[in-house]
């Protein structure tokens, strides 16, 4: 015989669970996590189940009693309030007293004498006793009293039916012979910037004010106050570390570069050093803990580019060439992405006999920038580096280093980027930049808040970056830059856009591709840092309302509103008592219109009472009643409507 064969219930498919518990899901501080189960028993008996859980930090399980909804299905819901890890499963035991009660219940309609009933009750409260407090020990002692006096049966049937004794029965149940789920599950808490973020890109080496000059850290400090005034929180910068001078690429990727040229920052080692060294042009070490600092003032929080490939002149090739391919002829594999070709750059193998020191050295590159003050990191395809290794990278930084948050930059097949999100990645890039029409954009938010996605992989949008300018981009249409850029950042969350190229408005493609002409990947640029326009002013109104109203801090309370116009896109999110409607024209040339359909049962309003919408770009307000509004959008007016409805 196998099992305990006083267990009668059953507890199974408790959600969430992301693939047999192997991955733990994801949450923020302050977040509720709602857990599932089915429990049944045989028989009628009837059943109970709680969920426990506990911090890491705490020994002792605290509990929540579960609800049941409809078919043996059960829920409840506990808070977050720590960072770390959370532990939680589900019990469930058959409530043998709750059972008497009710059959006492229907034997008492019946006018059947008690007296045996009562006596069984009173052997319930007895078993009580060891789980209650003092003060209620004392009660349930009287009542027990009561219960086994004859003399007193009235009051005793009284007592049995009151709420006094059900409550008696919830709070103090007998779970000796209770089932527990199959195994214990767990849930990351993140800080709140994991859940809600707004990124800003530059390269540094652009951000000089003189034409023709190399950009320091001290030309990036004089930036901040612009980044943080137009609303970011995040300022995030690809690789400053010294750039390779073997096969270094010219401007707009030629193979052969001129003297002068500035190379491509992901061509990462020269004999000034490697992953931890940072490009003399812009700075020192000291200079670049002092932007940090600087930052930090504007509530900006510096993000770091992780990209795990070497020039030829990196100090690794030489102190470790075990941990590269090298083919017969003796040279080194270099990086390919068919058709393009990198020479100047030499993926690491990781399938090398040396693999454990080579994992120890990568892990320690983040743990040297976390000492120097970074918690953020954007890691450069990791999709081409080994899966365990981020499973391993990713946990032990975080252990020693809490809050620090990956953002994992993989565009690539479904199921990889699903799993680089199962295995740690705080944030994950997504397919947002080629998703255009009213159909792809609902379809792929719907994938991403209410399958099971919404449990471990936490969208950032982008609707460019300094690899990819798409080509619904590539005719400078600012209506259509207003557009995919509202939809960013009020779809998800987080967000993040490549300056200031977006906000100019920059659009000229290297020809026959989702690339910028004269990409700052291969050269220094100079930009007009001061230039405003209306995409600046939108993106300045956008951020602010972000930090303001909480509906637009979530992703995944989205709900999107009927228009019966594929050319108009209407959404609607809610956190408590903020309600927030976006309305998206994607025509960025004609007038569209539409009724659109307003959740009214959502803000608890009836159709025929008015209630104030509020635009926030605009400042305009409008006085609705009914569940079908009227929208109309000029094709010279602002392509989209942010609504904050006041009820």
């Amino acid at each position: 015989m196998t099992g305990n064969g006083l267990q009668r219930v059953i507890v199974e498919h408790v959600s969430p669970e992301i693939d047999a518990g192997r991955f733990y899901i994801k949450r923020v501080a302050g977040e509720t996590i709602r857990v599932e189960a089915d429990i049944f028993a045989d028989g009628h008996d009837h059943v109970r189940g709680r969920v426990l859980y506990r911090h890491e930090s705490e020994k002792k399980w605290q509990h929540v009693p579960m609800q049941p909804l409809f078919n043996d299905r059960w829920h409840a819901t506990f808070g977050l309030p720590k960072t770390g890890f959370y532990f939680y499963t589900v019990v469930g035991w058959v409530d043998h007293a709750d059972t008497w009660q009710e059959g006492f219940f229907k034997k008492y309609q019946d006018t059947q004498h008690m007296g045996v009933e009562l006596l069984i009750g009173a052997n319930f409260l007895e078993a009580m006793l060891p789980q209650a407090g003092k003060a209620d020990q004392k009660e349930i002692k009287r009542i027990i009293g009561i219960l086994r006096d004859e003399s007193k049966y009235d009051a005793a049937i009284n007592l049995v039916l009151s709420k006094e004794m059900h409550h008696f029965i919830e709070l103090y149940p007998d779970i000796t012979h209770a089932t527990a789920y199959l195994r214990e599950l767990k849930v990351y808490v993140d800080r709140e910037k994991a859940g809600f973020s707004s990124w800003y890109c530059f390269f540094p080496r652009s951000a000089s004010p003189v034409e023709g000059k190399h950009g320091t850290f001290k030309d990036c400090e004089a930036l901040l106050p612009r980044i943080a005034e137009i609303g970011f929180d995040v300022l995030y910068f690809p690789p400053i570390h010294p750039i390779g001078e073997t096969f270094r690429k010219g401007k707009n990727n030629v193979v052969n570069a001129l003297p002068g040229d500035d190379g491509v920052p992901y061509a990462i080692g020269s004999k000034d050093g490697g992953h931890k060294a940072i490009l003399k042009d812009l700075g020192t070490l000291e200079d670049f803990k002092h932007l940090i600092a600087e930052a930090a003032k504007h509530d900006l929080e510096i993000a770091m580019d992780f990209a795990i490939q070497c020039s030829p002149d990196h100090p690794y090739v030489k102190a470790h060439p075990q941990w590269f391919k090298w083919r017969p002829d003796g040279t080194v594999q270099y990086a390919e992405n068919p058709p393009k070709k990198y020479q100047d750059i030499l993926p690491i193998n990781f399938e090398n006999d040396d693999w454990q020191n080579l994992w120890k050295e990568l892990k320690s590159i983040l743990d040297y920038w976390c000492e120097q003050g970074i918690r953020i990191f954007r890691v450069d395809n990791p999709h081409t580096k080994s899966f365990g290794f981020w499973e391993w990278c990713i946990a032990e930084v975080q252990k020693k280093y809490p809050g620090t948050i990956f953002l994992s930059e993989a565009f690539t097949k479904p199921k990889v980027m699903k799993e680089l999100a199962k295995l740690g990645y705080t944030q994950s890039y997504t397919y947002y930049t080629w998703r255009n029409s009213k159909h792809e954009l609902i379809e792929y938010m719907n994938e991403l808040t209410q399958s099971e996605m919404k449990e471990y992989y936490r969208p950032n949008f982008w609707p460019n970056t300094h690899d990819i300018n798409p080509y619904i981009l590539q005719d400078g249409n600012e209506n259509k830059f207003i557009a995919r850029y509202f939809m960013a950042a009020t779809l998800s969350s987080n967000y993040g856009i490549f300056g200031p190229v977006y906000e100019l408005m920059y659009h000229e493609p290297f020809p026959g591709k989702e690339e910028y002409l004269n990409s700052e990947k291969y050269e220094v640029r100079h930009w007009d840092w001061n230039k405003r326009n209306r995409l600046t002013d939108v993106i300045t109104k956008v951020n602010a309302a972000r930090k303001v109203n909480p509906a637009l801090q979530i992703t995944n309370n989205i709900r999107f509103c009927e228009t019966y116009n594929d050319n108009l896109l209407a959404y609607y999110k809610k956190k408590d008592n903020n309600h927030i409607l976006c309305i998206v024209k994607l025509d960025p040339f004609g007038k569209q219109f539409a009724h659109v359909q307003t959740p009214l049962w959502e803000l608890g309003i009836s159709p025929g009472q008015d209630f104030n919408v509020y635009d926030i770009l605009t400042g305009n307000t409008y006085i609705w009643n009914q569940e079908w509004n009227y929208i109309q959008l000029e094709a010279w007016d602002l392509p989209v409507h942010l609504f904050r409805i006041e009820v």
